[in-house]
């Protein structure tokens, strides 16, 4: 079976295990099957507004057991990147999960016009005009600007989608003439702290995305599975750039 050939699954969330507060049917029981064949998950979300801590409550609620160490948001990668790079003041737009992470790593938050060092925006439910205002000010002059991750839809329950982090951000970047450097999927640096967080090995990306999921396994170099639960489809699997190692219809398909 196609879990044999891995010694670490980096799962997706929305639309791998769960639909809103919906869990897909097999997810479930497909994680705890890993598990019990030995093998180490971590769960990475392009949604910066949760914390480990809430994903892992989240998760709990559809049936699935995680601890907040096997977790890896695009607000930690984030968080980390901006430690590294000495940023210390930011201006953010996002929620909880993305101003936790910042400030967890010694990042102090201020408002938009008290001379950030940066501008950093992630998937914010509740932004207004004069956010977007006033952080493109901020970018003219001289902050930089980052962005958590740019899925410029985010699925809802109902199969619908809704405006994700990267609807916002086109927005910002318009406003301001300067384009975000962007750290979650299908960026390299959230896929590698996420194996990392798995405890290393050979790794299978696991995505209903083709341009975040599928393509940031391209990007390092990994084999890649797209369920058909989520947004992607076959037919786009079959016409991609980047085509899926597996194509499966859900996630109990890498046990078959």
């Amino acid at each position: 079976m196609i879990a044999d050939a891995y010694d670490a699954f980096l799962l997706d969330l929305d639309g791998v295990l769960y639909r809103g507060d919906r869990p897909v049917a097999s997810a479930p029981g497909a994680v705890e099957s890993l598990r019990s064949l030995g093998k180490r998950l971590a769960f990475v979300t392009n949604n910066s507004s949760r914390t480990p801590e809430a994903v892992v409550a989240h998760l709990a609620s559809v049936g699935i057991d995680a601890a907040p160490g096997e977790v890896e948001t695009s607000a930690l990668t984030t968080a980390a990147i901006l430690r590294d790079r000495s940023v210390h003041r930011a201006a953010v737009i996002g929620e909880e999960g993305l101003k936790r992470a910042l400030s967890s790593v010694g990042i102090e938050l201020v408002s938009a016009d008290a001379d950030p060092d940066a501008v950093v925006l992630g998937w914010d439910r509740h932004v207004t005009y004069d956010d977007l205002r006033d952080a493109s000010l901020a970018v003219q002059r001289g902050a930089a600007l980052y962005a958590s991750n740019d899925d410029v839809s985010y699925p809802a329950p109902d199969g619908y989608t809704w405006p994700g982090a990267g609807a916002i951000l086109a927005a910002l970047e318009a406003a301001s003439g300067v384009e975000a450097e962007v750290f979650g999927k299908p960026n390299p640096p959230i896929l590698r702290a996420a194996l990392d967080r798995a405890g290393g090995g050979r790794p299978l990306v696991v995505g209903d995305r083709l341009e975040t999921d599928i393509d940031g396994a391209a990007a390092v170099g990994w084999d890649a599975a797209l369920v058909l639960t989520g947004i992607s489809t076959r037919a786009e699997a079959e016409a991609a750039a980047h085509p899926p190692t597996y194509v499966l219809e859900d996630l109990s398909g890498l046990l078959a």
